[in-house]
């Protein structure tokens, strides 16, 4: 533990000099794009709605394949962006932040949308934000007063707090920094052998991404609909 603990933030700065474009207002871009739709991947509250229908109206069944559908993506890109190793980390270590950011976000907008949450209301993107921290980090960051709620009592307040958009996306875009640096250790110690750390892109990705959507299920209660 002491060893690895201690890779991880060697490596941290490293993977920050590497994506220095990372910032708050990337982590708001991959939120918006994850919202309105990017590329291939169709907008989330369209997403969740087809899993909906396909589930027969079943919102529970639907939140359920909503989180194994990006448990995949999130395993595919965490593959292709991890299996180059160092040689290549300039290149993948900002594709796989903003895939995994993208990919996640996607996923609890998702699962907000079905629970009942207006996706358009600055509330509610802070909570899917807050939702990417994880369970264990929100309850710390809530008890040192960090955050001023859980993601639930974010997106329900009763009004806007500006300055809670700067504070979680910072968080935010360091939660991934640091999940990508420690991916990099396996990568090091594996470097001879690439596709080793694909795997363990793929798998650590797929995990983080299945964690957080069971959290944001579970989290975002669901609210009256009209």
């Amino acid at each position: 533990m002491g060893i690895g603990s201690s890779l991880t933030k060697g490596l941290a700065p490293r993977v920050t000099r590497l994506a220095p474009e990372m910032s708050s207002t990337f982590v708001h871009n991959a939120l918006r794009r994850a919202i309105e739709g990017a590329g291939p991947l169709p907008a989330a509250a369209q997403a969740a709605d087809k899993q909906l229908a396909e589930q027969g109206g079943d919102r529970e069944r639907a939140v359920h394949e909503l989180i194994e559908n990006h448990v995949r993506l999130a395993g595919a890109q965490g593959f292709a962006t991890n299996i180059g190793g160092l040689v290549t980390a300039a290149v993948t270590i900002p594709a796989n932040i903003a895939g995994i950011a993208l990919i996640q976000c996607r996923l609890v907008a998702g699962i907000a949308h079905l629970h009942g949450y207006d996706l358009t209301d600055q509330r509610v993107r802070n909570a899917v934000l807050t939702c990417l921290l994880g369970e264990d980090a929100v309850k710390s960051m809530v008890r040192k007063k960090k955050l001023p709620s859980t993601p639930m009592g974010i997106a329900t307040a009763p009004t806007h707090d500006p300055d809670l958009d700067r504070i979680v996306a910072n968080e935010v875009t360091s939660e991934l920094l640091t999940k990508v640096a420690g991916k990099r250790i396996a990568t090091t110690v594996g470097r001879r052998v690439p596709v080793v750390g694909g795997l363990v892109g793929a798998g650590t990705d797929a995990y983080s991404t299945w964690q957080i959507g069971r959290y944001a299920d579970r989290e975002l209660l669901p609210r009256n609909r009209r």
